[in-house]
């Protein structure tokens, strides 16, 4: 199976109206598609909690270069134990540290908040993109418009076993055809104020294959045929083991579509780089593919993001 590509004009028309969700919440609305969250949707996962166990969907943070992470996280001691001389200090004898780091690109697990990507100079909302400045940040539509957390149902499409493969190929997508058939097979819907994760195998193979650059390599992810249904279900986080852009891509126009269209276009909160190979575990084990999922972001003002990890509750 390969991608199904829309056209640019698609994509286009799906930006500018199709998909368009400026104003559906107001004209300074600043939480897109987590409208969708309610009270209700947290009570009907809860419902899903039977025995109790947390599966987290979160990769560990690397402090190192590779041909994936050009710009490593950082981490040094502020101070250590090493360091301690009995008789030189007084009693108070503590260690601790500073880390800092990109955490948008391939490898740390983050949520893009909508203040991520522009489209002809406009953020969501029709607001102008310098609304997020180099000196101050993302002064409208940073990640704090999630500081409530994300509790609500979670939904794994596992395209890899779906189509009897162990990963999906780099250049390829999980479709609507894998969307499709989980829900059939499974039984599962995907509905309004969901979050629905899409697995690829790709993070996950990254210990066989080695960091692979995505510019040169490419990606799997979601195929922007998806972003229709994305919207027609009200779903309110889409992510995947991946950047959530199939590489290479045929558009002039669009680089990232599911960020470019999802995000400026719809306010589509979208999950990066989610470990989802010890949940898919999980998943088969119940024959449950829904279940409660919280992601919490940091409390960070005037930031595009924040590093999660998500935990999926059975």
């Amino acid at each position: 199976m390969t991608v199904n590509w829309p056209s640019q004009n698609d994509l286009l028309n799906w930006l500018d109206t199709d998909l368009n969700n400026w104003g559906r919440w107001g004209k300074d609305d600043q939480k897109g598609t987590l409208n969708y969250l309610s009270n209700e949707k947290t009570l009907q996962a809860l419902r899903l909690v039977s025995d109790g166990v947390a599966v987290s969907c979160a990769r560990p943070v690397e402090f190192k270069a590779s041909a994936d992470v050009p710009r490593p996280p950082q981490h040094f001691m502020v101070s250590a134990g090493d360091t301690y001389r009995k008789g030189e200090t007084g009693d108070r004898q503590v260690a601790m540290d500073f880390f800092g780091m990109i955490f948008h690109g391939h490898t740390v697990t983050h949520i893009d908040s909508l203040a991520h990507f522009f489209w002809n100079g406009q953020t969501y909302n029709g607001r102008p993109s310098s609304v997020v400045t180099t000196a101050e940040g993302a002064t409208e539509f940073d990640v704090m418009a999630a500081s409530g957390g994300i509790v609500t149902k979670g939904v794994l499409i596992d395209a890899p076993l779906l189509r009897g493969v162990d990963y999906i190929e780099r250049g390829d997508g999980v479709g609507l055809a894998d969307i499709e058939a989980a829900e059939r097979v499974s039984g599962v819907k995907v509905e309004q104020g969901d979050v629905l994760l899409l697995r690829t195998g790709q993070l996950g193979r990254r210990k066989t294959t080695g960091p692979i650059d995505v510019a040169v390599g490419g990606s799997s992810g979601p195929s922007p045929e998806i972003l229709p249904l994305i919207h027609e279900r009200g779903i309110a986080v889409v992510g995947s083991d991946t950047g959530n852009d199939v590489a290479p891509n045929p558009y002039e126009r669009f680089s990232n579509p599911v960020h470019q269209v999802g995000i400026v276009g719809m306010g589509l909160w979208i999950l990066d780089n989610a470990w989802l190979d010890d949940l898919a575990v999980a998943c088969k084990e119940r024959d449950q593919w829904e279940f409660m999922i919280s992601i919490l972001p940091l409390k960070l003002p005037a930031v595009t993001g924040s590093p999660v990890n998500p935990m999926a509750i059975f």
